[in-house]
């Protein structure tokens, strides 16, 4: 089963695909936001596009754990999205991905003005990918723990 994973922020919306194995994460097209519709709508298809069976949403937790405004957004975000794509719609805990794609980035030596338009897919990419570890490690501990 192919995954999907998104960095929704205010401006664009960073996607990354797995591989049919759910093991690998890559990036694929940024979604430029330009209104609630047709936001959802462009995601909506990038997910039939790859035939996702789960949709995976980066949700920005303060240090604490806690959610702000921008978690709220999210969240808002993620109902709207569900009823659309008709595969379950995951929030995953994102704290720090866009800081750890930005400095990803700068030590490849990626320019200032390739970063901002790379650093929303790298950071879904990074979203995804930790979710798709946490699965494996959950199966891998399940099984073992299964007589």
């Amino acid at each position: 089963m192919r995954y999907v994973g998104l960095d929704v922020g205010d401006r664009l919306i960073g996607a990354a695909v797995s591989d049919e194995s759910g093991t690998l994460a890559s990036g694929i097209d940024t979604v430029r936001r330009v209104g609630p519709r047709k936001d959802l709508k462009a995601v909506a298809e990038l997910v039939r596009r790859h035939e996702a069976g789960e949709v995976v949403v980066g949700l920005p937790r303060r240090l604490d754990g806690s959610l702000g405004g921008q978690a709220q957004k999210v969240l808002d975000f993620i109902e709207g999205l569900r009823p659309r794509v008709g595969v379950p719609v995951v929030p995953w805990d994102e704290r720090f991905t866009s800081v750890v794609a930005e400095r990803a980035l700068i030590e490849g030596g990626v320019s200032r003005q390739q970063r901002k338009t790379m650093v929303d897919k790298v950071a879904a990419i990074l979203i995804l990918q930790s979710y798709l570890d946490y699965r494996k490690l959950a199966e891998s501990e399940s099984r073992r723990t299964t007589p």
